[in-house]
């Protein structure tokens, strides 16, 4: 897992990008408070909303019965147990294997 950045890291790491650029030649504009990029001064919002045609939608309880009917076909057997022992893995907090042990069923 990567370590996280903290704030006060991110923030050297733009101070330095920032003075790196003025090193090279750059320069940045002071822009005035209020002043927007959007040039034709339209809303860039006013088209994100697109609404579908409504569904037909299925009565859940017709979807419930159907499932119920189908229930009460199928026979409910047990599932047979195994007399012999099975394999199961020991893991540790982390998942990694640590050994298998024989359980009893």
């Amino acid at each position: 897992m990567k370590p996280i950045k903290t704030k006060a890291e991110i923030r050297n790491e733009i101070e330095e990008q920032i003075a790196q650029y003025i090193a090279g030649g750059g320069a940045v504009e002071k822009i005035p408070t209020g002043q927007s990029g959007n040039v034709t001064n339209a809303n860039l919002f006013a088209n994100a909303t697109t609404f579908e045609p409504k569904k037909d939608r299925t009565l859940v309880t017709d979807v419930i019965k159907s499932v119920d009917e189908r229930r009460k076909q199928k026979p409910t057997t047990p599932q047979k147990k195994s007399s012999q022992p099975r394999k199961k893995l020991i893991t540790d907090d982390f998942g990694e294997p640590v050994r298998w042990v024989w359980v009893e069923n």
